[in-house]
């Protein structure tokens, strides 16, 4: 990857503009465009039956609370695969993974064909085609696709056998079981893959890594006169690496913005940094997006893409979690008329900043039993979320405050959040507060931006800032 300089033209998978700052991306290609075959043991091609498999990939899925999870293999086949309405037992595959030496099962779900290389979340899933998706279980204990940080190399890491004949409804041989063991050639990540990897070094030098996803408007007609809202959103402290990837793949802080359903509902960029290794730390409080060197290559970056991309400048978005929103707090004071509107969850900072942040729209959530950054006190002697609804009320904003369980369904949810903002709105606030009750966040009370970003309340009452 080549890095931005300042004298050259900022280059984008979607087109070229002349800029003062240069952006060159690497574009991210999914796995089901390319056609080499999937090789068994000796280097020959495996074959099942009189429709042989020419590959073998994995599905990933990035979850709100689980992380990166591996969660199916497809074989693509030479001609298409029709089950005559009938199914196909998991019991006919064998599945299994190889991690860090050790060879364990993967549990197999549902066995069906589909016409892409994707799954089907319907009940009665997929439909005649080429592609034969086999899911997987994605609690099992070997189901991450990633370690403590970095990726996991998944290359060839996962192996597939079928040990029983796949029939058709009358009857007819459809698929044969054979001896040989098929392995994965690369990894497809759906929303992910849609993220262009870039690298941007700003007039220090000092480089900055991030992803960039661009609305499909925006790729369809570059030179056209719509502009777009932004989305920036800064990662939490486990992210920070040199991989551009983990900012993606450790949360859905980014990806749930790119998602499709969400594109079609609020079309916008979406820019996704990553902290460099080795960490920096020179920040007031010790923390990562309060490091001076990182605050302006950030602030530089944000300048520069919205000057050479049709950025809707009145509505430029914060969005982070827990040193993420630490960053939020940091940054918004030092641009406070830079951003329409923020999103912080699980964060910190200084109450005696506030006072110039008071007309900006903030929704802020925090877990009452945070045991990571807690909800009064904070971190490194910066008091937490509650304190600082307090500073912001005490500056002349008027906050909204509400309280629900983490752990409730999405409708229900949704239902409190509407209400709150209703609220909110009757009485004139900008800016909301949701607590959670202590046990009610599920896995660790840190994680509480789980529910935040699948969120369609919220994240609707984003898009519908402006500056």
């Amino acid at each position: 990857m080549r890095r931005i300089t300042r004298r050259s033209a900022l280059t984008m998978a979607a087109g070229t503009v002349t800029a003062s700052t240069v952006v060159t991306t690497t574009a991210v290609t999914t796995a089901s465009a390319t056609t080499n075959d999937a090789t068994a043991p000796g280097g020959q091609a495996a074959t099942s039956g009189a429709n042989p498999v020419l590959r073998a990939d994995l599905i990933t899925h990035v979850t709100p609370r689980n992380n990166w999870r591996v969660i199916a293999v497809v074989l693509h086949h030479a001609r298409p695969i029709d089950l005559q309405a009938d199914t196909i037992p998991p019991s006919a595959f064998q599945v299994t993974a190889t991690l860090g030496g050790q060879t364990t099962a993967r549990t197999v779900t549902r066995v069906y064909p589909n016409t892409a290389a994707e799954v089907d979340d319907r009940r009665h899933a997929g439909r005649p085609g080429r592609y034969l998706v086999i899911e997987l279980d994605p609690d099992d204990p070997n189901a991450r696709a990633s370690g403590a940080v970095d990726p996991l190399p998944l290359d060839r890491a996962y192996a597939v056998r079928q040990v029983a004949d796949v029939m058709a409804g009358d009857g007819q041989l459809v698929l044969a079981a054979g001896p040989l063991t098929i392995r994965n050639n690369d990894v497809i990540t759906p929303v992910v893959d849609d993220f262009t990897a870039g690298s941007f070094t700003d007039s220090t030098g000092f480089e900055l890594d991030f992803r960039l996803y661009q609305p499909a408007g925006y790729v369809r007609s570059p030179g056209a006169p719509t502009r777009y809202p932004l989305v920036v959103t800064l990662h939490g402290g486990g992210e920070v690496a040199d991989n551009n990837m983990t900012q993606l793949t450790a949360n859905r802080v980014a990806v749930t913005f790119a998602k499709p359903e969400r594109q079609r509902r609020n079309p916008a960029f979406v820019l996704a940094p990553q902290i460099p290794l080795p960490r920096p730390m020179d920040g007031p409080d010790g923390t990562d997006w309060t490091d001076s060197r990182v605050q302006a290559a950030l602030t530089e970056l944000i300048d520069t893409f919205t000057a050479e991309r049709p950025v809707d400048t009145d509505r430029c978005y914060l969005v982070g979690l827990s040193s993420g929103a630490r960053g939020i707090y940091a940054l918004l004071p030092k641009r406070p008329r830079t951003f329409a509107a923020a999103l912080a969850t699980a964060g910190w900072g200084d109450p005696s900043t506030l006072d110039a942040i008071t007309h900006i729209p903030i929704w802020a959530d925090h877990s009452i039993d945070d045991p990571v950054v807690p909800y009064r006190e904070g971190r490194f002697g910066k008091p937490g979320t509650w304190t600082l609804m307090n500073a912001l009320e005490s500056a002349g904003a008027r906050v909204t405050r509400g309280e629900w369980a983490n752990d409730l369904p999405k409708a229900e949810y949704e239902a409190r959040s509407r209400a709150l903002l209703n609220r909110a709105q009757r009485a004139g606030s900008h800016v909301l507060f949701t607590s959670y009750p202590a046990g009610t966040t599920p896995v660790s009370a840190h994680l509480s931006w789980a529910q935040t970003y699948e969120n369609d309340v919220v994240i609707d009452w984003l898009f519908a800032q402006s500056r």
